[in-house]
């Protein structure tokens, strides 16, 4: 085989990317394409994914190689690529969301045309989204059953990164967009991704058991990003965790992150349509909506979160749970409110993951306990007892003692700048 485009999504690295490998190890020539997909509105993640393909053409250059970049349709420009060189064949990583596969069949179809071989590759889960199923079902509604069903499957081997990368002569790689600051405090690209894993794994690890729900020590890994992007492979991070003591309950992340793709995968309109219809009548009430985006409810552990949202491009897991129960379930806002809220800025905020946790939440989703509603001083009590995580995102706050952090409304006098609950607070103790 003569020269191969890798056409580059949510896959940006070299380590385990088993469709780099292979047409390393197959073609003479390989070109790593990426296009930036100008249907795709810029938002909050553009510094991070800026960041990220910067570090991958870096990556890249040192095997031999570059990061070809254009602008455009991807599949039009992947084609066009292919009859200049020429090209005999376009691999790509496969993913589930109704665009990612919208465009996988477009190419698919874009190559038999042009008569250019294609081929889709693992990469983007632990386990391909439609491979595992139960027994008379397309794929598994219930978390616990994928569980057991996902730990004694056959895991990907992770893939060693090509020694070298060999371009054809004379392509232009093309300017890849400005660097812009970054949303947040967590910077794009493999390398860190693979410092930050490496860290984790070695420090935090053996913690994360007891201590991932804790708001205010922070002992989950922040992968999330890296995942979403691909500048580590899910495969090699649920490997490299298996190998250390204690890593059951991180591993079972990974398993969460697998069950929403295959449900995304069987149920297409997960962002928009109820996967478990339910009877509820939804408060349209824009102005407590934009209260909760603003982190302005009156509730401070539901503020916390939000604000950390809103600085840092990133939300605790848990804080994310205590938020949505409180917008769906509190507010009886749609679920939908925020999810786009979310998936405006999370660096995370991935289709399946994303739309699959609202839903869940808001009791519409895979949640075998719909009705189920956190109460918000349980939780700010249990999960930041003494109110160091809402005293690092609510400042007018701070100087309260730790009796009157979280229920700010009995403190006399009353606190300036900051509003009442928007829910009765005698409410909140249900």
């Amino acid at each position: 085989m003569d020269t191969v485009i890798v056409l580059l999504t949510r896959d940006l690295r070299v380590h385990d990317h088993p469709a780099l490998a292979e047409a390393c190890a197959r073609a003479r020539r390989v070109v790593p394409l990426f296009v930036l997909d100008t249907a795709i509105r810029g938002h909050h993640r553009q510094g991070f994914l800026v960041e990220a393909l910067t570090d991958l053409r870096s990556s890249l250059r040192d095997l031999g190689g570059d990061l070809v970049v254009r602008r455009g349709d991807p599949v039009a420009e992947a084609v066009r690529l292919a009859t200049e060189l020429p090209a005999s064949a376009i691999w790509t990583s496969e993913d589930v969301s109704v665009y990612a596969r919208r465009r996988q069949r477009r190419l698919a179809e874009a190559c038999e045309a042009h008569r250019l071989e294609f081929r889709l590759f693992p990469g983007v889960t632990v386990v391909p989204a439609g491979e595992l199923s139960p027994t008379g079902g397309d794929h598994y509604r219930v978390f616990t059953p994928y569980w057991r069903a996902w730990s004694s499957a056959r895991h990907r081997p992770v893939v060693e990164p090509p020694s070298l990368v060999t371009l054809p002569e004379g392509i232009d790689p093309g300017e890849l967009p400005a660097q812009r600051k970054p949303h947040g405090n967590l910077r794009g690209g493999e390398t860190l991704a693979r410092r930050r894993l490496d860290l984790w794994l070695k420090l935090c690890l053996a913690d994360y058991a007891e201590g991932h729900d804790t708001l205010s020590e922070d002992q989950t890994s922040m992968l999330s990003p890296y995942l979403r992007f691909g500048c580590v492979s899910p495969s090699e991070v649920a490997a490299q965790a298996m190998g250390h003591p204690g890593a059951e309950d991180f591993v079972r992340q990974l398993c969460w992150r697998d069950f929403y793709y295959q449900v995304a995968l069987a149920f297409p309109d997960l962002p928009r349509r109820d996967y478990r219809p339910r009877r509820m009548d939804w408060n349209d009430d824009e102005e407590a909506a934009q209260a909760w985006r603003e982190g302005m409810t009156g509730v401070p552990i539901v503020d916390a979160g939000m604000r950390q949202l809103l600085a840092e491009g990133w939300m605790h897991n848990r804080a994310r749970l205590i938020v949505g129960s409180f917008l769906t379930k509190r507010l009886m806002i749609h679920w939908r409110v925020g999810g786009e809220h979310f998936a405006d800025l999370l660096l995370d905020g991935d289709i399946p993951n994303n739309w699959g946790n609202w839903q869940w939440v808001a009791g519409t989703g895979n949640d075998t306990r719909p009705n189920r509603v956190l109460n918000p001083l349980r939780q700010a009590h249990r999960f930041d007892p003494d109110g160091a995580y809402v005293r690092h995102y609510i400042p007018e706050l701070a100087a309260l003692p730790a009796p009157l952090i979280h229920e700010p409304w009995k403190a006399s006098p009353k606190v300036p700048g900051y509003p009442p609950p928007l829910v009765p607070s005698w409410t909140m103790d249900r």
